[in-house]
């Protein structure tokens, strides 16, 4: 069956128990790319377990389980999906997870929820369904603390991402010596919204401070 014919924000969030919930809206993201990605479910990609899958849905989307995912059987074998980076996907989970700041289950799904949006092509907070950059840096100072902490210079959370996955592998592929005198410096520092603040921030060539 091909859930994404079935699933879209609308339909999804129809069953959602709180819409305005930061949490909610990750996981909807989530749940949004893996259907985008064309994923014949119960094949899930990029490591996410049924039974976490569906203990997700019931817990922040009650009945969309059996609504909009009607053949999804929680008792078949675990599998991955081929060519979905998921070496790449194991690196960005192992930074997050070493960084959160709790056990809670619902951490290791906003992991995944991060990780699943750096492979999308756009904005981070874009694509894991977010209304704006703070509300993604709002989720990450209450889960992973640590984490956001070390982006002292505030830099866009994917690249600063990446930026930590080439220090941990002993990669330097900056070519300044710092990131105030880098040619690219918009490109990791730069408004990531269309706000006043950001068009200011372009005639300035300094990102604007985020939270």
């Amino acid at each position: 069956m091909d859930y994404a014919k079935n699933i879209n924000q609308s339909s999804l969030m129809a069953y959602a128990r709180t819409p305005a919930d930061g949490l909610t809206q990750a996981f909807a993201g989530m749940v949004l790319s893996i259907a985008r990605a064309g994923t014949t479910l119960p094949n899930l990609p990029m490591g996410v377990s049924r039974d976490r899958f569906g203990r997700l849905l019931e817990g922040y989307f009650p009945g969309a389980l059996e609504a909009l995912f009607e053949d999804f059987d929680l008792s078949a074998e675990e599998s991955c999906c081929p060519g979905m980076r998921s070496d790449e996907m194991d690196d960005l989970l192992a930074l997050l997870l070493e960084h959160r700041s709790n056990d809670a289950e619902q951490t290791t799904w906003l992991a995944y929820a991060i990780a699943t949006g750096c492979l999308g092509e756009g904005h981070l907070y874009q694509d894991m369904g977010l209304p704006d950059r703070q509300a993604l840096s709002h989720l990450l100072r209450q889960n992973f603390s640590a984490l956001f902490e070390k982006n002292s210079g505030n830099m866009k959370w994917k690249k600063f991402f990446y930026k930590q996955l080439c220090e941990r592998a002993e990669i330097n592929m900056c070519k300044a010596p710092s990131c105030q005198v880098c040619d690219d410096y918009q490109k990791c520092f730069g408004p990531e919204d269309d706000t006043g603040l950001a068009s200011l921030s372009l005639i300035s060539n300094r990102g604007p401070r985020q939270a």
